[in-house]
Formats: structure tokens, sequence, C-alpha cells
């Protein structure tokens, strides 16, 4: 083993440069040496026309900075097994063999390593190093943390906004099949409401719960300020459990539709709702806000932060396993370890398991909507009681007074 290709694919996120580092320093340490890969596997399959390839050499690493998110071996979404070329596996064997690329190191989340499996049953040598913001992975990836921690950011930061305007904010976050960052990163800053795919959602209980709680606040203000914050995953289902899927739209190489835009959904359901409700005119009045045919109810204002949840910096969680993962995964080359995702490297222990049972997706569960629910946050529906069972751990009997 001399030589490692490192490819990084999907979305940016934090933590990826980190991957990155921790391969090529490790490769280093044994010898070998490193080399990027670039755009992802639009890369890997062109890697054939590439005169050159970049050399992660000692001071190029250096100019990689592992708090920062994003990739500097750059992404790309390709499914290399939808590209309409029957050789396209001899032509990416053709690329590595031209490069004298023994392995790759290969980042990404579900997609991607649905194309280390299969790479892998091509007979190319590959290691996952998982990544994915959505926290969805049978594994923890790099991504998740950092996505939480900037989403909980803007949602404390959005309250100002909310309460200077008196508005009701629905901040829409990634998330189109797990709520995982919806979720922790709106418990985390107090968010008055937090909808997520898992949980399909009752506006009426909805509404219900946040307009009670806004007006509440600006009643109880002695300034006659307020707001309330909702977080919802790109994923909302309606109630009927509904994917809000633009069906005119094309799907990408891995089959994904657009989505039609959950926080303006959500918006137009609160919106009608006040619209109908009595006793808003009531509240606005009493509070000093109604001004006839100019401002009689209150604003419903979505917010769309976008890639900004999974730009800037990386985490220390995530710039400390992406440097984990890179390592781990050129361990795993070097001993003929191949198609496997790395689960950890701790202890002088590395853990992975086959790419197929790492990218099952995990989803939030509902046990832990309800612990929150218990907690004063709706996920859109009646509240649950949370079922609680009790464990010791240590081995030593628990005192009971």
């Amino acid at each position: 083993m001399q030589n490692i290709g490192i490819i990084t694919s999907g979305g940016d996120c934090g933590g990826l440069n980190g991957v990155v580092k921790g391969a090529a320093l490790t490769a280093l340490s044994k010898g070998m040496k490193a080399w990027i890969i670039p755009n992802g596997y639009a890369g890997l399959y062109n890697l054939v026309e590439i005169d050159k390839l970049t050399e992660l050499t000692k001071d190029r690493i250096e100019a990689i900075p592992v708090y920062l998110a994003g990739s500097e071996a750059g992404n790309s979404r390709v499914k290399i097994s939808k590209i309409k070329d029957e050789n396209k596996y001899e032509r990416i064997k053709d690329g590595l063999a031209k490069h004298k690329l023994d392995a790759l190191v290969i980042s990404g989340g579900d997609d991607t390593g649905s194309v280390v499996a299969d790479l892998a049953k091509q007979g190319i040598s590959c290691v996952h190093a998982p990544k994915t913001m959505d926290l969805d992975l049978m594994t923890y990836s790099v991504g998740g943390d950092s996505t939480i921690n900037r989403i909980a950011e803007a949602v404390r930061d959005l309250r100002t906004t909310g309460r200077t305007h008196n508005r009701i904010i629905v901040m829409e976050v990634f998330g189109r099949y797990a709520g995982h960052t919806a979720f922790r990163g709106g418990v985390a800053a107090d968010a008055d409401a937090v909808l997520i795919p898992e949980i399909p959602v009752d506006f009426d209980v909805l509404y219900r719960h946040i307009i009670d709680l806004f007006i509440k606040r600006i009643e109880d203000s002695d300034v006659k300020a307020g707001t309330a914050m909702i977080v919802v995953a790109e994923g909302l289902r309606d109630a009927s459990g509904n994917e809000l899927v633009d069906m005119d739209s094309k799907p990408d190489s891995f089959g994904h539709r657009k989505l039609m835009g959950a926080g303006k959904y959500v918006v137009k359901q609160l919106e009608d709702r006040i619209k109908a409700d009595a006793r808003v005119k009531s509240f606005m009045q009493q509070t000093g806000q109604f001004v006839e045919g100019v401002y009689e109810i209150p604003e419903v204002r979505e917010i769309r932060p976008s890639h900004l949840m999974r730009c800037g910096f990386t985490s220390a969680v995530d710039a400390t396993f992406g440097l984990e993962a890179g390592a781990a995964a050129v361990e795993l080359v070097s001993r003929g370890t191949y198609g496997v995702t790395v689960s950890s490297y701790r202890s002088g222990k590395i853990e992975y398991m086959e790419v197929d049972d790492a990218i099952k997706q995990r989803f939030v569960d509902e046990k832990d909507v309800a612990l929150y629910e218990t907690l004063g946050v709706s996920f859109g529906r009646v509240p649950e009681t949370p079922e609680v069972t009790v464990k010791n751990i240590s081995g030593v009997p628990a005192r009971v007074y």
C-alpha cells in the first residue's frame, strides 16, 4: 500500500476537513502518500482524464484548517451506478491505475456509502468515513454536532428580531427523512415547537400551543413584547403522513425530488388559523398593536437559513471525530480491510461495520420526543406520556431511602 486517494462526497458540512487531514497525516506516518481526488465521485469517474492530482504533503496539509467546515477535496452528488457508461467501473480502475492509487478513503452519508458498497463489490479497495449533518446513519457521522450548534445559535439570535416585532418565527432547516438536528438544535435553544418528519403534524394542536404562549408572553410583558419560535425540518409531513414534494421537479441521481417548502407551509397553516381566531383582534387591541386595515394580526415570518447551517466553522466534536475517522480509515486500508464504515477510533481500538448496515437510516426515537413534550416543547401532536425504565449500570446496588 503506497498511495491513498481521498474523496469527499454529498453535501458539505463540518468535520470533512478533519477526515481529509486525519487520513493524510496517518498515511504520511506510515510512509504512504495521500492524494486528493477533486469533486467527489465526478472526479473519480473522470480520474483517467486528470493529468495531475494534488499530493497532500506535510506543507499542503498544514494549509487545511481542521476547524473549517466544507471540504478541501470538493464534493459532488453523483451516483456511479447511474452513469450511462457500461464501462464506468473499468474507467474508474484505469484512472486509479494511471495515478497509481492503491485504495480510497471516501467520506459521505448514506448515498455516498451506497456507492462505497457498490465500488467494493466491483473490486475497488475503499473505506467509508461516515459524514452526514442529518445524523441519520447507524453510527455517529461528522457534521451533526456542528449543524446542531448552528441551528441552536440561529434560533437564539432570531428571538431578538421576533421579540422586537412581536412575530412568530418559523425557521426551516435541513432534515428530509430524519429530524435529529432540528430536534436537538431546537430544544437546545428553547424553541417552543419542533416539527420533524417522524411526527406527522396536527396543525390545530400546534396552533393552540403557539398562540397561547405568544399571547401570554406579550400580555405579561411590561413593554408588550414577545415572540414564539418554531423549528421545522424540511421533510415535514402533514397529518396524513405525506411528504411535501414537488412532483414536477426532476429527481437527482439518487432519486430525490425537490421539497416544496415546509417553512412556508407551516406559515400558511398558522396564518389561516390566526385569521379565524376570534381572540386575536381583542388581543391586538388590548396590547396596543391593532391598526385597522394596516396591522390587524401578528406576523408569522419564515426564515430559511439553508446552507448557513452547514457552513462556516466545525465544532470541536466534529473536528476530533473527523480526524479520528480519517485516521481509522487509513489504518483499515493498510491492513487490507475494505468495503466497511468506520464507527469509532478510541483508546487504540478501531470499530467498524458493514457499509450496508451503517447506512440504514436512524430516526428520532419517539420516546425522546415524549420526554421533551413533558418539558413543554410541542411536536405538533397531543403530548404523550413517556415510558420510562430505570437501569443500574454500575453493578453496585443503589441506595433506596
